[in-house]
């Protein structure tokens, strides 16, 4: 019995050491994913009324947009 409970206290150990690992690599993943948010968000307005010079500016922001599919996807 001792042997078995020396086992699963190894084997809780490993569980919370690998827990902590994922736990901080899901932390910064997602200040990752933050900084993109925030780059892309800069940069979507000045895209947007660039990417079509002659709009009507009196026709308020009906115009569509087109997203770049490969930059979403980017590992």
């Amino acid at each position: 019995m001792e042997k078995l409970n020396s086992e699963l206290y190894l084997q809780n150990c490993y569980i919370i050491q690998e827990n902590e690992r994922l736990r901080k690599k899901a932390q910064q993943l997602n200040q990752e994913n933050q900084a993109l948010l925030a780059e892309m968000k800069e940069k979507l307005p000045k895209t947007s009324s660039s990417s079509n010079p002659n709009r009507d500016p009196s026709h308020g922001s009906s115009s569509t947009s087109t997203s770049n599919p490969s930059r979403s996807s980017k590992p």
